[in-house]
């Protein structure tokens, strides 16, 4: 399998459950900073010019997040990924949904790709108070959901390498404070060897 990223990108919650599976896979840089995605070779590839993208053993190729992270899972049940109870699965996916299109589609892009939501420069203040807004109002639901549990649904999920991302974003890129929940979540988060092999592997520890 080879996946297809940018460091600092959504595609670390599929490095991460990479990792966690513990199987051969190759990494192919996807180098955002030289827009890589629009280029040819990348387009072929997918066409819709964002990571993940996931190149299985025979060729084909998979794209969106939480349909890469659910394959994944559910071919790798070794691994304990993915809740084998049709409740827990639909939870997990229902997480994921969240995570992907709204908090990080609608907030984060806000924040880190201004430009794209207005043609005016001076309103781009206010579409980065929208989107932190956004962020700190996904962060306020979904940590309920982690309560007082290790992880979102008890046992450690796709859904959790989903979260990963967020809470690391909303901490170091985004300066948006963590509350003390969310701050021993993403501690616990660090600690685990996969995401720091991860973190070791994109540059970023």
């Amino acid at each position: 399998m080879k996946l297809f990223y940018s460091p600092n990108a959504c595609s670390m919650a599929i490095h991460i459950i990479l990792e966690e599976i513990g199987k051969p896979y190759e990494l192919v840089l996807v180098n955002f900073a030289q827009a890589a995605q629009y280029k040819p070779e990348y387009l072929a590839v997918s066409p819709k010019s964002k990571v993940p993208a996931l190149m299985r053993d025979d060729g084909s190729v998979l794209t969106e997040l939480p349909a890469i992270a659910w394959y994944l899972a559910k071919t790798n049940p070794q691994a304990n990924l993915l809740p084998t109870d049709i409740e827990g699965e639909a939870r997990v996916l229902e997480l994921l949904e969240y995570i992907t299109a709204t908090v990080h589609m609608r907030g984060f892009t806000r924040i880190f790709r201004t430009a794209s939501f207005t043609p005016n420069p001076a309103d781009e203040p206010k579409v980065v108070e929208t989107g932190r807004n956004m962020v700190i109002q996904g962060l306020q639901i979904l940590e309920p959901v982690l309560g007082d549990k290790d992880y979102l649904l008890g046992q450690y999920s796709i859904a959790d390498c989903g979260f990963f991302y967020i809470v690391y974003w909303a901490s170091r890129r985004a300066s948006i404070p963590l509350s003390p929940v969310l701050q021993a979540y993403l501690d616990r988060l660090l600690a685990r060897p996969a995401v720091s092999r991860m973190l070791a592997a994109e540059g970023l520890h």
